[in-house]
């Protein structure tokens, strides 16, 4: 039978299937290939007359993810608080880069609006500046903005990430619904913590909409790609590529560049400029050692 991976513990993968969810191991050849499966993977499994399974078969991915390690997400949200705790933005540039190298869109969501000042609001605005990313900003304990959030993930399988202490778990349920439920005692079963998540966990919205909520995490880093390739996975950058004085223009030390020229302009974020300078020197200084 056919199913889905939806959560990975101690080498044990629980996979829901039309008959239910099943506890699964692999078999040996992914071992002996070196192959990991991954939560979210389609997988087809042999069950066992002890009621558990064997994952014979892990079918394409869409998406691969290294952190959060999943695999399938069409989309991802990007979940920070505005202000409680103060959104570090240099985290999220880092993980920006890891989905537009993973081809996964992504749109950022600031919790804890109902909070916030007007202030506050404009300068995480600021911080995009020019990047084309869609922010949304919610509470999901007031349920301000949470249905036009909901929108958003019908017929999509969405990574939610994001530090602890953001209101990741408090708005997967909010986007649960009726499901909550139902998903309580799935989590129970297979071994879900009650207010941190520790692994991450792919749950069903509806038929066609699935959300993974994923660990919190306070560092990110940003791997296989050289220095020279940052700019690919800035959209500011990237549009502007061909249109400086000398080709391969860092974007940092060049004369006649059309990307600080934007930036001097004010047409893209300081903020955004700076991680970049700051990511492709720790890029470029990373092969010295």
């Amino acid at each position: 039978m056919k199913g889905k991976i939806v959560k990975g513990i101690g080498g044990l993968y629980y996979v829901d299937t039309l008959e239910g969810v099943i506890e699964c191991k692999p078999k040996g050849i992914f071992r002996k290939d070196k192959i990991k499966p991954l939560v979210g993977d389609e997988v087809s499994v042999e069950q066992l007359s002890d009621g558990t399974g064997l994952i014979s078969e892990i079918h394409e991915r869409k998406s691969e993810l290294i952190r959060p390690e999943v695999a399938n997400a069409t989309l991802a949200m990007l979940v920070f608080a505005v202000n409680t705790p103060k959104p570090n933005l240099n985290l999220a540039d880092r993980f920006l880069v890891n989905m537009e190298m993973a081809g996964v869109p992504t749109i950022l969501i600031f919790n804890k609006a109902d909070i916030a000042t007007e202030e506050e609001i404009q300068t995480i605005k600021n911080g995009f500046l020019g990047s084309g990313y869609e922010i949304r900003f919610i509470s999901a304990k007031t349920q301000q903005g949470t249905d036009e959030v909901r929108k958003l993930l019908q017929g999509k399988t969405t990574v939610l990430a994001g530090p602890s202490g953001v209101g990741k778990s408090t708005l997967v349920n909010q986007m649960l619904g009726v499901r909550k439920m139902e998903t309580g005692q799935l989590s129970e079963k297979i071994m879900r913590g009650k207010n941190t998540t520790r692994h991450s966990e792919l749950m069903k919205i509806d038929e066609e909409s699935w959300i993974f909520d994923t660990p919190g995490f306070t560092s990110f880093d940003v791997m296989g790609i050289e220095a020279g390739e940052l700019e690919i996975y800035y959209p500011e950058i990237r549009e502007s590529i061909g249109e400086c004085r000398f080709t391969g223009c860092s974007h940092i030390s060049e004369p006649d560049c059309k990307v600080k020229e934007k930036l001097k302009e004010g047409l893209i974020s300081k903020n955004r400029y700076d991680n970049y300078v700051m990511l492709y020197n720790e890029i470029k200084n990373r092969r010295k050692y």
